[in-house]
Parts: structure tokens; sequence; C-alpha cells
């Protein structure tokens, strides 16, 4: 049998041979003919300019950017919803799964009726020949090319299954003036998602390639309606629907005008369409619900911050777990008239940070055994190389907790703390927890580092806040170690995974004990006036929260974290124009809490407690209990707080036998002494602290005849130790005066005052003296009736 075959095969081989030879111009050019047919289609039908279109994580639209061309083209389909498919077949080509490309059939009944009424009634193109058509960019009409229609059509239908057919060309088919593609015709005409169309819905959009120019929802609808009944009765006649779908499909209206599409997510979209081209749909991992409620809520508060000459909003919600964006506002409306800036993304904006990182730099000295929560950080005048720091109150607490130096966003208490921890290593931190702006050198800003000296975007920010959360969530409900992925970038990925990762690590960037402390501190931020009293409601969600306000009042902003959501907002002007009230707790702070109203029930973190130990702190300073000190609190601190110094401020002090002054034992009897620890601040700190503190006592004065030698009792506030001054010039000519002040712990001690050894005056009470000094270095000295001193150099520069 094999060898019959194979004298069969050989046999037309040398006859084939012997033919081609015979007439090798008629095979030469047959083979001319097969491979121009081959190589007639081209690899990509298509190359238009293409939307940019964006969804959320269920696939629904939230914004599309038309196409450069001016077009409403969505990226091609690769699928064609059910009702279309039955709908567009029914209409245009009942015989499409049949035949080669072509219908003869067709073409005939297109003939004859064309010359019956002396002009074009029909085309007789089947979908395959109309997508051919739609490459060549609907060429003029003649005999010629709808025989290279036909012949391409054949091509057509060999490299393309039918289904690919029809997914080309319910992308690329006109639906009427700028609407290309099934896709976006479905949204024009019926705001939904070609998937969710009804069988009316279906049959409108199917009779409208056959003439978009002529037929669409704007122009004539009864046309229009009459031939969409047409169409839906063949379809019941064609047993693909029953009557009673036919009878409600023919109760619908048709649309009266396409609608815009969908913006509910603009500055996203735009982001995405510099970033990667208009050439695809993208995914996100936006909740379309959740986004239309913020922008409901951003819009709310834009109405009322724009009495105020405020005009930009934006705001972020993301998951901790996962790191996914739920919701993306880059400003408010960008629709609005006056549009104040609204079309520029927020989000990715660097802006100055204000106080927003300050719980960064806490976290990290709680992590490095620097400070416990209760540690009192000096809250004075302070001047650092020219640097002269004030808080939002211009006022001194004298000596503050450190926590509630966060919870109160007090600057002078940051910059000193950062002064302390370092400030490379607080630089080196914040580019680690992503915060990408920070790129110059940390001498380039300095200690206003913590205050806004530097720009960050709401973006970064959220996703370092959430990779501290992730890393304290991971650590208590997992085995204890850490996952370094657990810092990284928010994204907008819907199926975002988490890299594999082989072992975890003992220790992270930031310990989660240090991370709880820093959120417990920031639960009691003081919140807005309408949430006042949050605690006394049992439904009131925990939220641990950090608002911030940059210089001149241009920033403001305000983030907050509960185990699974961080949600981000900044307000102010996108001109960078500042505005009185523009601060962080009453502009952005209500914006925030109205999000989180919007999200489901949220949970509270848990306490790392394999990471903690409880101690006894000083109940005054905050500090480990020292051996002076009277009362202790127990309280949790992370393991490496145990290396914090002991309370430095408790001394024991000698009274005399009615504990009204202090003695020695060179001028008053030993046995008869009464030793009792005393809390005792430095000076200056002493200074401020009484006032905001009644309950403080300062030391009692020595018993007339005892010596006080030793004892600082008096500081120099203003100038500090060479300190640069310069002296303005007043508008008469004359030199302008500085004030120099100093403190002293006895209120009716007497100073006197030196200049460069010559005497300029004596104070009581109020310790300040205004002078006029000339350019040039001085030595200032003070000295107090019992004869103790204190001096300061610092240099004048003026210009006169």
């Amino acid at each position: 049998m094999n060898q019959a075959v194979k004298k069969l095969t050989n046999r037309i081989s040398r006859n084939f041979i012997k033919q081609v030879k015979k007439h090798p111009v008629i095979y030469g050019g047959a083979l001319l003919i097969l491979i121009f047919y081959y190589f007639s289609l081209p690899k990509q039908l298509f190359n238009d300019p293409i939307s940019t279109v964006v969804t959320d994580a269920n696939k629904d639209l939230l914004g599309a950017k038309i196409a450069d061309d001016g077009q409403w083209r969505f990226p091609a389909n690769d699928s064609v919803p059910v009702k279309f498919k039955k709908a567009i077949i029914c209409f245009e080509d009942k015989h499409f799964y049949k035949h080669p490309g072509f219908n003869p059939v067709s073409i005939l009944r297109a003939l004859y009726l064309n010359i019956k009424h002396q002009t074009v009634k029909s085309g007789g193109s089947t979908i395959s020949m109309q997508v051919i058509r739609m490459a060549r960019k609907n060429r003029k009409r003649s005999f010629f090319e709808k025989i290279l229609e036909i012949i391409l059509s054949t091509r057509l239908e060999i490299q393309y299954s039918k289904d690919e057919i029809l997914a080309l060309y319910s992308s690329h088919a006109p639906f009427g003036g700028n609407v290309v593609g099934l896709d976006a015709a479905s949204w024009r005409y019926f705001q939904r998602s070609a998937q969710d169309l009804s069988w009316a819905e279906a049959a409108t959009l199917a009779i409208l390639p056959n003439a978009p120019a002529l037929i669409h929802p704007g122009k004539n609808r009864n046309a229009l309606l009459s031939k969409r009944n047409r169409l839906l009765k063949a379809l019941y006649h064609e047993g693909i629907i029953d009557s009673l779908t036919m009878d409600f499909a023919l109760l619908e209206r048709i649309p009266d005008k396409p609608y815009p599409l969908p913006q509910d997510a603009y500055h996203l979209m735009m982001e995405l369409y510099q970033g990667e081209g208009n050439s695809k749909i993208t995914q996100t991992s936006i909740d379309g619900r959740l986004q239309k409620e913020i922008n409901k809520v951003v819009q709310f508060h834009a109405k009322n911050l724009k009495a105020n000459e405020i005009y930009n909003i934006a705001a972020l919600v993301a998951e901790v777990k996962t790191g996914k964006v739920l919701a993306y506002v880059g400003n408010v409306d960008y629709t609005e008239k006056n549009k104040r800036g609204n079309k520029v993304n927020v989000v990715t904006a660097p802006r100055s940070s204000g106080s927003i990182l300050k719980p960064l730099l806490y976290a990290a000295m709680l992590n490095e055994g620097q400070i416990l929560p209760g540690t009192l950080i000096p809250d004075i005048p302070t001047n650092m190389t020219g640097f002269n720091p004030q808080n939002f109150n211009l006022k001194f607490d004298g000596a503050v907790p450190a926590s509630q130096a966060l919870s109160r966003s007090l600057n002078i208490p940051a910059v000193r703390m950062l002064k302390k921890y370092s400030l490379s290593k607080f630089h080196f931190l914040v580019q680690k927890l992503g915060l990408k702006t920070i790129d110059k050198a940390p001498l380039h800003y300095g200690l206003s580092l913590i205050l806004g000296g530097a720009e960050v975007s709401l973006w970064d920010i959220c996703g370092a806040y959430a990779s501290l959360s992730r890393t304290l969530v991971h650590h208590t409900e997992g085995t204890g170690y850490y996952n370094p992925n657990n810092i990284r970038p928010l994204n907008i990925n819907p199926n975002y995974i988490e890299p594999h990762l082989e072992e975890e690590k003992e220790k992270g960037l930031i310990n989660a004990a240090s991370i709880w402390l820093t959120y417990k501190a920031l639960l009691e931020v003081n919140r807005p006036a309408e949430e006042m009293g949050w605690k006394y409601f049992a439904g009131s969600k925990k939220i641990a929260w950090k608002t911030g306000t940059s210089y001149g009042f241009r920033d403001a902003w305000s983030i907050g974290t509960t185990p699974e959501y961080v949600v981000g907002v900044w307000v102010g002007n996108a001109s960078g124009e500042g505005r009185p009230g523009c601060i962080g707790v009453s502009a952005a702070g209500p914006v925030m809490f109205d999000i989180f109203k919007k999200l489901p029930a949220t949970t509270w973190f848990q306490q790392p407690e394999d990471e903690m130990v409880q101690t006894v702190v000083c109940n005054k300073s905050g500090h480990r209990i020292g051996e002076n000190c009277e009362h202790g609190d127990t309280i949790w601190i992370a393991r490496e707080g145990l290396d914090t110094d002991v309370c430095p401020y408790h001394t024991i002090v000698h009274l005399d036998e009615n504990e009204q002054y202090r003695v020695k034992s060179s001028c008053y009897p030993i046995n008869k002494m009464v030793h009792k620890p005393w809390f005792v601040l430095p000076p200056v700190q002493e200074y401020y602290y009484k006032s905001r503190k009644p309950s403080y006592q300062p030391l009692p004065h020595f018993k007339p005849g005892c010596s006080e030698n030793n004892i600082k009792n008096m500081d120099i506030i203003y100038p500090s130790q060479g300190m640069k001054l310069y002296v303005p010039v007043e508008l008469s000519g004359e030199m302008g005066q500085i004030v120099i002040e100093a403190v002293h712990k006895n209120p009716k001690a007497e100073l006197f005052w030196h200049l460069n050894d010559s005497y300029i005056g004596t104070t009581t009470d109020i310790h300040q003296i205004g002078i006029s000094p000339k350019s040039g270095k001085y030595t200032l000295t003070v000295i107090d009736n019992n004869g103790h001193e204190i001096t300061r150099q610092f240099e004048v520069i003026s210009k006169k």
C-alpha cells in the first residue's frame, strides 16, 4: 500500500515538473499571484490613535481620554458580547459563519438592485468585507475596490477565526459622530459597558454602523427607531429572543443624544496617559463606588473652602495589607469653569511637608532607644546656627513629653529631637520609606527638614504610612518577624501579588513596638471641632492621624491610618498661594474624617507585646525612674527603651527644719536638716514650664548666710552663644534695637548687665534690655545680686 502511494506521488511530481518546464510563464505567474495573495493582508490591519481608558477593579469605566485624532476609539476588544453578536449578524450578515469571506448571493442581489434603481442601494458586503474596507480607510467605492475587498476578505478568513473577525468589526466600526467601536458607543449612548446592554440597546448599536453619518441618536430618530424595531422583530422570528423579550425591548426608548463619558478619576487617567501612552485599557484597583463617594466628599468641602479662596483638594484611600489604592482624587472637579489649577494632579505633585514627617522621627527615636514616650523635650527659645524655629502658637512650654510634642505638633521640640537623632540618619530613613522627592543632600534641607523644609507628594507619604501600618499588622498577626517587602510604595494594580520572600528578618526598618507607640500618641491628636468627644461614641473609629501646615499657609495635610486603611488629604492652592485658615486640623482634617466615614468598620492595632516590656518611669520627667524620683508609673515601652537614661531632673535638696530654705552643712546643723527629692528643671526651661504648670515648685531660696556656689540659678535666653545678629536701620536712619533677655530662679533677684565690660543697666522681675550696638563682636555679662555671673559671646551685623 505504502509503495503504491509512493509511486503515485513520484509520478505526480514528475508530471508537475514537466508541466512547469513546458509552461513556465503560466506557473510562474500563478506563483507570483499566490505570493501576492499571501502577503496582501497587512500584519496590523488597524493603526489608528487609541483613547486612554481607565477602569476600576470590576472593569467598570472610570474615565477615558479622547484619541489624538479626536475620535472616541477604545482599545480593541478580543471578545464580543452575545447580544450584540446575535444582533449584528442578524442585521448585517446572516450567513457570516458559513461563507468564506464574501457571499455570492448577496453580491448578485446587490448588483441586481443597483442596476434596477440606477444607484447604489446595496453593497452586498459581508462583515469580513466591511472589516477590510474599514482597514483601507473606506476608500472610494468602485468595481475594482469591490473585487479587492472580496480577495482580501478571503485572505482575512484564512488568517483570523470568525470570532476574531467579528471582534475586529466591533472594535473599529463607526457608530456615528466621533464614536468608533462598540465599547465607546455603549458608554456614549447608554452609559454602560457593552456586556450590560439590553436587547434593545444592542439592536440600536447593531444598525448604527450601516449608515453612521446619516443615522445616529442625535438625528433621524424615527428612522433609527424603525430600523431598531425591525431588527428586534427579526431576532424574534429567527428564534433568538422570545415574544416577551421582544415586547419589552420594543418599549425601550432610544437615547436622545450621546452622553459624556465618566470622568470619575480624571487625574489618575491623565497620569496613566502621560506615563504609558494612549495604547491600552488599564484596569486599576480603584473601587468605583467608593471613588464616586470620595469625589462627593471632596466637592462638598471644596465649596466651603472656596469662600476662603482655597481652591484645590487631593485625596487618597489605600488598603494597608496590599497597598492597593481604592480611591484617587487628584483635585477638585476639573470641569469647573474657573479652573484655578484644577487640572494639576496634586496626588503626585511635590508640596511642602509641614509637620507630616514628625511621626517618622518619633518612631525612629523610639526604635533606637533614644527616648521614651514621656521623655521631656526642651521647648524654649532656640537658635541653631541662624535657624530660629517657632511653635505654631508662638509660645513655649519649657519642657514637654515627647508624645505630647508629637500629638500637639510642637516645632521646637521636633527640631531638638532631629538634632539629637541625626539629620543624616533621618534623611536616610525617609528615603528608605519611599519619599522619592527628598533627593538632595541632608545639608540642603538642614534641621528644617522636620518642619516642611522638604517637599513630598501625597502618593509617597501615604505609601510611607501604609508601610509602617503594614509592618505592624504583619508582625502582630504573623510570626513576629519582619518582611522587608512590607516597606513599598502604593500601587493601582488590581492583581498585585507581593514578591515572594525566602526568609523573614528579625529586625525591621522600624520595629513594631515603636510604630505601635507612635500610633498610640497620634490617637491623641486633637480632632476637628465636629469630631470632639469622639471617644464617647461606641461606633467611633480609632484613627492614628497627623496633620501638617506648611510655612505661609500654602499646604494643609491630614494623614490617618487604621489596620485596614490609609487616608491622605492635601488642601491648598495648586498655584502655591497661601491663605489664612489653610491649616491641617481645620482644612484637611474634616475632609479626612468624612472620608473615613465612607469606609467599612475598622479595628485598632494589636499591641506587639513580644517586643515590649513593662518598666517604671518617673511620673514627672517621663524618664526611667531614678533613685531620687518620688513617684513612678508602670508603662509599656519598646525593649530598646531600657537603654535610655534614668531621670536627670530629680535631685536631693537639703532644707531647714521648717522646710522653708535650702541649707548647707557649712551653715546649718546636719541633724536639723530635712532631705527631700525635688524636681528641678534648668533655668530657661523652668521659666516657661512653671507658667504652664502651676503645680511646679521652684527650689526654695538659700537661707540667709548660706552660699549658693556652683548652683546654676540663671541663664541667658537671647542671644545664644556664638549667634550672629542683624540690627536693622530705622527709617529715620538711626540704628534699630535688639532685646536681650535672661531668667533667674529667684523672681526677686536683681541682674546687672554689662556689654564688653561696660555697665548698661539693671533689671528686676522681667529681665530684658534693649540695646543698639554697632557692628562687631561682643561679650555680654550678667551678674546677680549674689555675685554669680554668666556670659555670652555674639556678633552684630548691620549696614550702618
